[in-house]
């Protein structure tokens, strides 16, 4: 799944850690979600939506191939 996390956490100049604590993970969640390694639960993604204001898909893209 792409995602634009770092990008968006790039602008408001926050951390890693400081996004973490944002969004009630852990550091290595974040780091593993912006490098692609992890996709994001359900719930994490809503919280993630509210925190930067913006809906889901614009934060989380599925690069799955369409069957």
């Amino acid at each position: 799944m792409k995602n634009r996390l770092k990008v968006l956490r790039a602008e408001r100049n926050w951390t890693q850690a400081q996004l973490a604590e944002a969004l009630a993970v852990s550091r290595q969640t974040i780091n593993a979600i912006e490098t692609g390694k992890f996709d994001p639960s359900l719930r994490l993604a809503f919280r993630a939506s509210r925190l930067f204001d913006m809906p889901i898909e614009t934060i989380f893209e599925d690069d799955s191939p369409d069957e």
